[in-house]
């Protein structure tokens, strides 16, 4: 294992998702309407998110799927979470339930200043 597949492990994401930093995300949630998801808990939404943002907590099995049964597939989808371990978790998900561009905030909420 050279030191750069150690380093970036994990970091083997399919091709429908993209993981943005801070910047280029929230020019891209700012062009318009776009589906854009907060994946955290409600207490944790409840205690700030991004405008504009609906919940879905990851956390909540079948009830996320449904949740995402309402979205368009082949729309983008915006998606964060606190840190970006949970969203990573979840757009994973995503395309699994046949999503086809999942994006996904570096860093989480934890990274977003207003």
């Amino acid at each position: 294992m050279s030191i750069f597949s150690f380093l970036f492990k994990g970091q083997n994401l399919p091709d429908e998702i993209q993981i943005m930093d801070r910047e280029v995300y929230k020019e891209a949630i700012s062009k318009g309407k776009v589906q854009l998801v907060d994946v955290r808990t409600k207490a944790e939404f409840m205690s700030g998110h991004i405008k504009g943002a609906k919940n879905i907590d990851f956390f909540q099995g079948p009830a996320f799927e449904a949740a995402f049964s309402t979205l368009k597939k082949d729309a983008p989808v915006y998606i964060y979470c606190q840190s970006g371990s949970r969203s990573q978790r979840a757009a994973k998900r995503l395309v699994d339930l046949g999503f086809t561009k999942v994006y996904d905030l570096r860093g989480g909420y934890r990274s977003w200043s207003y």
